[in-house]
């Protein structure tokens, strides 16, 4: 470890605490009401993480504004970047409600939980009626079918096709994306990678964090699909294969995971 890596990642992680702090301030005083005011929160909160934390996107294609919107799922990084390119309302499991600072802004953002520990049935009822909240709200509705972050290994894991069952059957269009994370040349000779560097994988939330703090700049890609998946009509009737014609459609976009250098600097 270089001796200007620990202030550096001080530096970030004081950053970070103060993004959220602001934040958590703004909301108290402004009290937003609507789904759309509380969305339009969230985006603020992203960019103000992606100028502290030496983030940089970039979209391919276009923007998804209304509907369900699904991606590949490698890091907390991924909903940093999906909120800060337009308001929009998140899916995610309910243990992240459980999770300090991060659970509280989530819930106040409009978050909808699914808990997949309890009944099937209560909770699939519960994320559909937030699901068509946000739908009538206008308001892009996004999940990661995955249900976890992988390390991009392989382009998606698994998917979960209970949510995606949900917005089809809501008649909803469903808009792929995939998402790819680039280090800077610097990082790569220093052999850092995406893999241990930004995608989550197994770390801890804090191990996560230390580690990326270390990175001299990420930039993010999200390559969006030219129009809605066009579903089968054996997909419409069956979710299992819905999941499958949707994974297909974002491997279709996937791009290789950045290796480190090879021949490192001294």
């Amino acid at each position: 470890m270089s001796l200007l890596s620990t202030p550096r990642r001080i530096y970030r992680v004081l950053a970070l605490a103060a993004v959220f702090a602001y934040s958590i301030l703004e909301v108290l005083i402004t009290r937003p009401r609507t789904r759309a005011l509380r969305a339009a929160w969230l985006s603020r909160i992203g960019n103000r993480l992606l100028r502290t934390q030496n983030i940089t996107f970039t979209t391919v294609g276009p923007v998804p504004m209304h509907g369900a919107v699904i991606t590949n799922h490698l890091t907390y990084v991924d909903i940093i970047i999906h909120g800060s390119i337009r308001p929009c309302v998140f899916v995610s499991k309910i243990e992240i409600r459980k999770t300090p600072v991060f659970g509280w802004v989530s819930m106040m953002a409009g978050t909808i939980y699914i808990d997949r520990a309890s009944s099937r049935a209560g909770s699939i009822t519960k994320a559909a009626e937030g699901m068509a909240k946000g739908f009538r709200d206008n308001l892009p509705v996004v999940f990661f079918p995955e249900g976890t972050t992988g390390v991009g290994d392989v382009p998606t894991l698994p998917f979960r096709s209970g949510l995606l069952h949900l917005a089809i059957a809501d008649k909803q269009p469903v808009s792929a994306g995939f998402i790819h994370y680039d280090l800077t040349p610097y990082d790569l000779a220093r052999g850092k990678s995406t893999r241990n560097d930004v995608h989550w994988g197994h770390q801890t939330l804090w191990q996560h964090l230390w580690n990326f703090a270390d990175l001299h700049g990420v930039h993010g890609t999200i390559y969006f699909a030219p129009e809605p998946i066009g579903f089968s009509e054996a997909a419409l009737k069956n979710r299992k294969i819905a999941g499958r014609e949707a994974q297909a459609a974002i491997d279709a976009m996937a791009v290789p995971v950045q290796q480190p250098s090879l021949n490192p600097e001294p």
